[in-house]
């Protein structure tokens, strides 16, 4: 059977005639809608020739390579044995979709492959095991091949505070693996792997994406060899024995995720955006948050904290989050974690009082929790030891264990520890944080699947609850804890410099309303740097915006521009939200420019931002992509607080005249003039369809 997959100008070509395991003939370009002539033909045509010092049959790469069908890279499978697969059964569960089953002596491979409406590529691989003796399964992953024009990688790397840095290099025979062994994604996971076209930049080139939906250890490849294609490669990382399969077991890996664009790495956004959006069920508008973080630390009681629900709530704040500090004996990061109960010496009258104030006001509760982790000095460790991942004399991260999900008995502890707070509580949002690596070889694939269940649970027990994924910033972001949350916590730096990049590059696969994205205090609590009120509430803005500063502190006319600021957010959320994101190719190391268009293309928002010191005494025009090049538009400033800082006699005379209206094509070819901003500004424009 020859079956041709094609959506959003997408094509996915699969050759399963038979008896041998099915191989891709081509994923890239849609093809039209070619006869099943047509397909034969191109089967045929795509046979190559015969090598010398080879096999005597033409090579070609299934989609489950191994050494026996003369494929020498890096093993899709690795188990007991070398098994010899052959194609048993293929379906098709739906138009889009694609069911193929392989089989080997004693095994069964069950691979779904989905090519959504919005191009986006699915894969995954279900192992039974058939036969009479366990099998330990070292490595299941997907492999996909890519044409050899592309030939340059762009994967991420990272640390605390810093995550999501790209690095790319040229890709030549051999191999770029890259793993994670954190029992977590981490903070230098490399997230999303592309391959692409020479030069290939935000909105040129050929691109080809893999991301591994899965929040635990985890491979990303590229490979090319001198005997054979280059391939694109994604699989769930196991240690040894950590997946062993009883007669009769089965195992199922994450899913692959992978996307082809002809229009850089924003098209690989835009179509990773739409299909994230029509998969998950319509959110509530992304409230405002006040996250008490680094507003007060530790230092929590309803005196201290009352005057910030006040000032939040004059602000026009939708959520007020209660961070870490609200449970029994915490008075610092050295203990209790584990023990779920509120604090009655902080809390003589529990969390109620806390409440109340923020509900009166008007607002949303939300809590902090960090379920997965037990203090050593906490009454859960010592009642419980057996229940520590690795054993109470493990190592120490942050001065704190790991408790062992997949242990029966704590994984229902922490259910009903959560069950009780939010029956007892209204809580309509908890921040889950995760602030270590598992450090336990063999651990991370059930810890992982026990997480997965145990938010499952709670999301079914209380649907209207939302959660955010926290892992000491932004060390678990991910397509399959996704399905489980409602947020993220993009990165712990709220230093909006460095917050730029971080969300400028987080956000190629997930869109911006899952990134959480606060104004902080004017010196940044990570880093010490000051930044301008404007540069924040601009940084803030483009995310699920929100607030980790104590506002009390803050000068009058600051709480008047940040309740002004919430006040353009509310109006603008539903393009910000909804919208396409766009970003400039980088031409200019000192600035960046980024916007977010409506899907009708009517409206438009951007931002100019200033880095550095600019490298010449007249910066380029900025260019606006993504509008409709027929379309007329008019462009205008918007000043989110005080307006940024310029060094300029005078500024460009359109924006002397406070707008000028063009059509989308010469916005985007030509572009405007820009302000010179000083270092660590930027300047907004809103752009709306000309009458």
């Amino acid at each position: 059977m020859l079956i041709h997959l094609q959506a959003a100008g997408t094509s996915f070509v699969l050759d399963a005639r038979g008896p041998q395991p099915p191989s891709v003939l081509h994923w890239g370009a849609a093809l039209g809608d070619p006869a099943d002539e047509d397909l034969a033909a191109l089967a045929s045509a795509a046979v190559p020739a015969v090598p010398p010092s080879s096999l005597d049959t033409p090579p070609r790469l299934s989609i489950l390579p191994t050494l026996g069908d003369g494929w020498s890279g890096r093993p899709a499978f690795a188990g007991a044995g070398r098994p010899r697969w052959h194609l048993s059964g293929v379906s098709r569960p739906s138009p889009a979709s694609v069911l193929v089953t392989l089989e080997a002596e004693g095994l069964l491979v069950a691979t779904e492959i989905e090519l959504s409406a919005q191009g986006v590529l699915r894969v995954r691989h279900r192992l039974d095991n058939t036969g009479r003796e366990p099998v330990d399964v070292g490595g299941l992953g997907v492999v996909l091949p890519v044409p050899a024009r592309a030939s340059e990688v762009l994967d991420f790397s990272g640390l605390w505070a810093y995550e999501r840095k790209p690095q790319r290099i040229a890709l030549r025979n051999g191999a770029w693996v890259r793993e994670t062994r954190h029992g977590r994604p981490g903070h230098d996971d490399p997230y999303l792997m592309m391959l692409g076209t020479p030069g290939f930049s935000f909105g040129e080139g050929e691109v080809w994406a893999a991301h591994l939906a899965w929040s635990g250890d985890k491979q990303l490849w590229v490979e090319r060899s001198s005997l054979g294609p280059a391939v694109l490669g994604a699989g769930e990382l196991l240690a040894p024995g950590e997946v062993r399969l009883a007669p009769g077991d089965s195992y199922a890996t994450p899913w692959t995720v992978a996307v082809w664009s002809a229009d850089g790495i924003d098209g690989v956004s835009a179509r990773l955006h739409e299909w994230i959006r029509s998969r998950r069920a319509p959110l509530t508008p992304r409230p405002v948050v006040l996250n008490t973080w680094e507003a007060v630390y530790f230092d929590q009681s309803l005196e201290r904290l009352r005057p910030l629900v006040t000032a939040a709530a004059e602000a026009g704040v939708e959520r007020f989050v209660l961070d870490d500090g609200w449970f029994r004996g915490r008075t610092d990061d050295r203990r209790a974690l584990g023990d779920w109960t509120v604090d009655p010496v902080r809390w003589p009258q529990g969390l109620t009082p806390l409440i109340e104030a923020v509900h009166e006001r008007g607002m949303q509760f939300g809590l902090w929790l960090e379920p997965e982790m037990v203090s050593p000095d906490s009454e859960l460790a010592r009642a419980h030891p057996d229940w520590i991942l690795g054993g109470p004399d493990a190592a120490t991260w942050r001065h704190q264990l790991v408790l062992d999900l997949s242990i029966p008995a704590a994984w229902s502890f922490v259910l009903d520890s959560i069950a009780a707070l939010l029956t007892e509580y209204p809580i309509a949002f908890i921040k889950w944080d995760h602030n270590r690596d598992l450090l336990q070889e063999g651990s991370a694939h059930r810890q992982t699947t026990a997480l997965y269940r145990l938010l499952a649970t709670l999301k079914h027990r209380f649907p209207d609850v939302e959660i955010e994924s926290c892992a000491s910033g932004g060390a678990r972001i991910d397509l399959g804890i996704l399905d489980h949350v409602d947020r993220f916590w993009t990165s712990d730096t709220n230093d909006a410099l460095e917050r730029q990049q971080i969300q400028r590059w987080t956000g190629i696969l997930m869109p911006p309303e899952l990134l959480g994205s606060h104004v902080g205090a004017p010196t940044a609590h990570i880093t010490g740097r000051r930044g301008d009120l404007s540069f924040r509430l601009a940084t803030s803005f483009f995310g699920h915006p929100g607030i980790e500063w104590d506002l009390t502190t803050a000068p009058p006319a600051d709480r008047a521009l940040i309740a002004a600021w919430v006040t353009e957010y509310q109006k603008r959320r539903a393009l910000l939200h909804t919208g396409t994101v766009v970003r400039s190719d980088g031409d200019d190391p000192t600035r960046l420019i980024h916007g977010v268009v409506s899907p009708d293309r009517r409206s438009a928002l951007y931002a100019l931002v200033s880095l550095r010191a600019p490298g010449t005494a007249i910066p380029p025009p900025m260019l606006l992509k993504g509008l409709d090049p027929v379309r007329r538009y008019t462009v205008r400033p918007l000043t989110l607080g005080s307006p940024p800082r310029t060094l300029q006699d005078a500024p460009p005379p359109w924006l002397q005249a406070g707008e000028v209206t063009l059509t989308g094509r010469v916005l985007a070819e030509v572009g405007l003039p820009v302000p010179l901003l000083t270092p660590e500004q930027a300047q907004l424009f809103t752009v709306e369809a000309a009458p």
